[in-house]
């Protein structure tokens, strides 16, 4: 249904549509005109039509838009001029001539609006209104200032401000004037001072004034649930949600620093209150919105009215728990059919938050019992704790406020499983019920302070039933594997550190997790998760065995190997490429770890590296793994080079023959493969890693026994290359050749040289040049025919 505004509203909208009737009427005149004088006459060339010139320019504002901003602009300066008058110019007259003239403004501004409405000029009307309004804040100062300066200011404003809301009421309720929107917000607006500033001068206490500003809120309240739209409930939520709000907050302080029962009664009659005046407004108000909102502000107060009374009798370490037990009893009220859709949601919104927070709280000591015994890492087998207490807290302060941990984690997990029955929130609720049921099973040791082993004991058993669970589908159907292997997971990573202050707890406790996870293993849907785990506690296991046996790091290093072993051997069996990824990366951590333990002897590191290499050599074995055989090659002659270092061997050839040996194996079996591969894929790097090496030690090498034998091998390695037609070994085989003969003959050339006079070098230069002038074209045939041989040989 579209409202019908007033007269003079009505009549403001039918002027700005005819005067934009009006224009639009002209421009079309003009344009008829000149088609009129088109048709009638011939056009003359670049004749332009006079549309342009004839049309009225379009206004950039309206005109009841440029009316509303110079009435605004009009009053403020008014207000203005005013203000000035009553601060500067007020002692330039007497006191008669203050009160005459400022009186006679002020009955002049309030009269104005009557003719004004009169006559139809309703928004001129508004602005002389809002000026009048302004005129009686001014006349009060000025009576206060004048008449009346040894009354409180307080109170006398509180006094003014009800005069003045009552003033504004009634001039707002006037026949003629009850078409202004300005008088009744505007007193609607004062009404908010006089309780709360009255309460103030009074010195009332903090309890009355919070009372008075949530009376304030409820008058608000019920005023905005009356009033019609506009600006009267405009003004009237505003005032009911910043008054309520800050009363609120103020009753919400009472309570917290309640020092008895009856602080906390007297704090929990406000708090109900105010919960009251939200739950009404709520059932009551029009918007879904609000309503939703002011039910969970309601199930707020309402929760910590009440614990607000018990909290005080109760010792400090219950107050979360008592809290959270009136938080689960607004779902009673959840349920009762009575209460608006919308109330009930809002309602259970509430006491979720409260669940919420209640968790939050217990999070600190969750953190402490899986990360504390982190601790131990720097004490190691020191000796066993006397309690779990003093196990989870070797390295942090212990919380005092421990014990209703558990009791809190149970609540809201039995919430959970009881209260959410959707279809779509029950799997996430038995999820969450899972989680907060699993910290409170890890907590209760700690909190109870149970002996050591019988905190070693529970973590184990726990571990075993979230790994039973989750290799069972029926289990996890609605809460899911994934979560049952996250706890599974976290719960032995606690365990592993809590068995640390002893040796024998270490090995037992890594020994049981390493059969436990690689038993659960066997389940294809879990082995991406379980198989790096129980690699990962295996090779802790062989660290801490090698430590209790009393080994050498680098001995223990050779026991690490054979989680890598394990590793290759189940990644070529898994039938799941992403469980064959996780478990190859975990092995290959567990080979770097061998080799960094293995680092402080040669000769173990050396057989360190050689092994590591073996299992390579094994995982290129299958086809989707064939580029580990270049790693395998890496290591096996970086062994070979440790164990060459270890024995005091400084020949290069040592290190790099065996390398080229592997390196031409390779070539030979990739030419069998693909015979168009390259020599220089193939046989390349194999020459190189001994030719080059070996040339630039021959030439620094005072014998001559070197330089021989790398001629001869150089010599081997062309012919054979001439043989077969290859271009890497016949070009590196000649090129090494040429570069040991001019080392060879050196010394010759250089005692030759020295013979010559200084004239023959350049000499025998120009000559060469001279000579390869004279014969370019045949040489560079000969070039051409040297190519093409060379391309044929593959």
């Amino acid at each position: 249904m579209t409202p019908v505004p007033p007269p003079a509203e009505e009549l403001r909208l039918i002027d700005a549509e005819l005067w934009q009737l009006d224009a639009r009427r002209v421009q079309l005149l003009a344009r008829r005109a000149w088609l009129l004088g088109l048709l009638s006459s011939p056009p003359q060339p670049g004749a332009v039509p006079p549309a342009a010139a004839a049309a009225p320019q379009r206004p950039e504002a309206t005109a009841p838009r440029v009316q509303n901003v110079l009435l605004l602009l009009g009053g403020l300066l008014l207000t203005i001029a005013a203000v000035a008058f009553t601060l500067v110019g007020w002692g330039h007259l007497g006191i008669a001539g203050r009160s005459l003239v400022l009186g006679a403004v002020t009955v002049a501004a309030l009269a104005a609006p009557l003719p004004l409405l009169k006559r139809g000029l309703r928004s001129t009307a508004e602005a002389v209104a809002g000026l009048a309004l302004a005129l009686t804040v001014l006349d009060a100062y000025a009576l206060h200032a004048v008449a009346l300066t040894g009354v409180d200011a307080t109170a006398y404003a509180a006094w003014a401000s009800a005069v003045l809301a009552a003033v504004w009421s009634g001039y707002g309720l006037l026949p003629r004037v009850r078409t202004l929107r300005l008088p009744l917000p505007a007193a609607l607006t004062a009404a908010q001072l006089p309780l709360s500033l009255g309460a103030v001068a009074v010195d009332a206490g903090t309890l009355a004034i919070t009372g008075a500003l949530l009376l304030i809120a409820a008058l608000d309240t019920a005023a905005a649930l009356r009033a019609p739209a506009g600006l009267i409930r405009i003004t009237a939520t505003a005032g009911a949600y910043g008054v309520g709000a800050w009363g609120a907050l103020g009753a919400v302080w009472l309570s917290w620093t309640a020092g008895g029962p009856g602080a906390g009664a007297r704090a929990a009659a406000l708090l109900v209150f105010a919960a009251g005046v939200a739950l009404a407004a709520a059932w009551r108000g029009r918007a879904a919105g609000h309503a939703v909102g002011l039910s969970i502000a309601a199930g707020l107060l309402a929760v910590i009215a009440l614990g607000g009374v018990v909290r005080p009798v109760l010792p400090a370490v219950w107050a979360v728990p008592t809290h959270l037990l009136l938080g689960v009893a607004l779902l009673a009220a959840v349920r009762a059919d009575r209460l608006p859709e919308r109330v009930r949601r809002g309602l259970a919104v509430a006491s979720a938050a409260v669940q919420g927070l209640a968790v939050l709280w217990t999070l600190p000591l969750l953190a402490l019992t899986l990360l504390g015994p982190a601790g131990w890492a720097a004490q190691v087998w020191s000796g066993a704790p006397s309690g779990a207490r003093q196990a989870v807290s070797v390295s942090a302060p212990w919380l005092p406020w421990a014990l209703p941990v558990p009791l809190v984690l149970a609540t809201v997990a039995t919430v959970l499983v009881l209260a959410i029955r959707s279809e779509a929130w029950r799997p996430k609720a038995l999820t969450g019920a899972l989680v907060l049921g699993w910290a409170a099973v890890v907590v209760v040791p700690v909190v109870t302070d149970l002996p050591y082993p019988a905190v070693l004991v529970m973590e184990s058993l726990t571990t075993a039933v979230l790994l039973a669970m989750a290799t069972r589908p029926r289990l996890t159907e609605r809460t899911g594997t994934l979560p049952a292997l996250v706890l599974a997971l976290l719960t032995s990573f606690s365990l592993a550190l809590l068995s640390l202050p002893t040796r024998f707890a270490t090995v037992a406790v890594l020994t049981a997790l390493t059969a436990l996870f690689a038993g659960v293993s066997r389940k294809r849907r879990l082995a991406a998760v379980t198989v790096p785990a129980a690699l990962g506690y295996g090779a802790a296991w062989a660290c801490a065995v090698g430590a209790a046996a009393g080994w050498a790091p680098q001995h223990t290093a050779l026991l690490v190997l054979l989680v890598p072993a394990v590793a290759a051997l189940f990644a070529a069996r898994a039938a799941d490429g992403r469980t064959t990824v996780v478990a190859e990366v975990t092995g290959a951590a567990a080979g770097l770890l061998a080799i960094g333990l293995a680092l402080g002897d040669p000769a173990v590191l050396s057989l360190t590296l050689g092994l590591c290499a073996a299992i390579l050599a094994g995982t290129a074995l299958r086809a989707d793994r064939r580029p580990a055989a270049h790693a395998a090659t890496a290591l096996f002659a970086l062994a070979a080079w440790v164990r060459l270092a270890a024995w005091g061997v400084t020949a290069p050839e040592a290190y790099t023959a065996p390398v080229s040996v592997v390196a031409l194996m390779l070539g030979v079996l990739q030419r069998r493969r693909d015979p168009q591969a390259s020599s220089w894929v193939a046989y390349g790097p194999g020459l190189a890693a001994t030719l080059v090496p070996s040339l630039a030690a021959a030439w620094t090498d005072a014998y001559a026994t070197r330089p021989w034998l790398l001629g001869a091998a150089a010599l081997l390695v062309t012919l054979a290359g001439a043989r077969h037609r290859l271009r890497a070994p016949l070009l590196l085989g000649g090129g090494v050749l040429v570069l040991d003969a001019l080392h060879e003959l050196a010394p010759y050339l250089v005692q030759i040289t020295g013979l010559l006079p200084r004239w023959a070098p350049p000499a025998l230069a120009g000559l060469l040049l001279l000579a390869v002038g004279a014969t370019y074209e045949q040489r560079l045939r000969d070039v051409r025919r040297a190519r093409d041989v060379l391309s044929r040989m593959n």
